[in-house]
């Protein structure tokens, strides 16, 4: 079902009395609003097909081929999964404490066309700073986070993760914090989105007491009232909303029926 008003109006509420934050880097911010997922499907016609009063949640898609964004909460683990019932079959998996304005962004690609030209992740991740360890792998100029390319096999293509990790020490990797993970056969331009929402450097919006993941992470005050925050939100909503309506007029003139010929019948002796 669409994001009806009641919906609306309680995000706007919490919204409304906190004092919103620049955050970064963005690896850091924590996970924000998870409503910046659920109300971008919801938008784009995506139905819960779990239990409704069950805090395991599965929103799936309409049409062909069919995704589906899998939630599972849990105090320290809880995970999004989000799959396609495709060939080639693919998944992606993200931790808690990835921001769900990052994620957003792959599930906002899945709505939109894909580009003509499949996007190089690589390039979004040096035009914000980060920099190859090796030819698979970067690293945010804080040396926190990492992205990079994982061999499966002679005969897979390689799959992609991203992990986000506490500072180490002595040649040591310290704690991680959060991964997100991409099986081989994911979309290019999925994984495009995530990293190129993930590295970008602007500052991602926060409430004074929102859940970060680390420490290190730099907020000050944003210029940006909460209303425009709502109203960004809102915005969005109503693009995914009229990119959805467009793809079902597109499928309905595709699947109408063809027109009679107008080849005049016999005339009957």
């Amino acid at each position: 079902m669409p994001v009806s008003k009641r919906q609306l109006a309680e995000f706007e509420d919490k919204h409304a009395w906190q004092i919103p934050f620049d955050t970064s880097p963005r690896h850091l911010a924590g996970p924000g609003d998870a409503r910046h997922v659920t109300h971008g499907l919801a938008a784009a016609g995506w139905t819960r097909t779990s239990d409704p009063l069950s805090p395991h949640m599965v929103l799936t898609s309409p049409g062909h081929p069919r995704y589906r964004l899998q939630y599972e909460p849990a105090p320290a683990t809880s995970t999004w999964t989000l799959q396609a019932d495709s060939t080639p079959y693919w998944y992606a998996s993200f931790d808690a404490l990835v921001p769900a304005d990052v994620l957003a962004a792959v599930t906002d690609a899945l709505v939109f066309p894909p580009p003509q030209e499949q996007p190089d992740p690589w390039q979004a991740a040096s035009a914000a700073g980060w920099q190859h360890n090796t030819p698979d792998e970067a690293q945010s100029p804080d040396g926190m986070c990492r992205i990079g390319l994982h061999a499966l096999g002679a005969d897979r293509p390689p799959a992609w993760r991203v992990e986000t990790r506490e500072p180490g020490y002595d040649g040591y990797d310290g704690p991680v914090l959060w991964r997100a993970w991409f099986s081989d056969h994911t979309p290019s331009h999925l994984i495009a989105a995530f990293v190129t929402a993930l590295t970008d450097t602007a500052p991602l919006q926060r409430g004074m007491h929102d859940r970060t993941a680390h420490y290190s992470v730099v907020q000050q005050p944003s210029p940006l009232t909460p209303a425009q925050v709502v109203a960004a939100h809102t915005t969005r909503l109503g693009a995914l909303r009229a990119q959805a309506r467009a793809d079902r007029r597109r499928h309905h003139l595709n699947t109408k029926a063809p027109a009679p010929s107008n080849t005049a019948a016999p005339v009957r002796r």
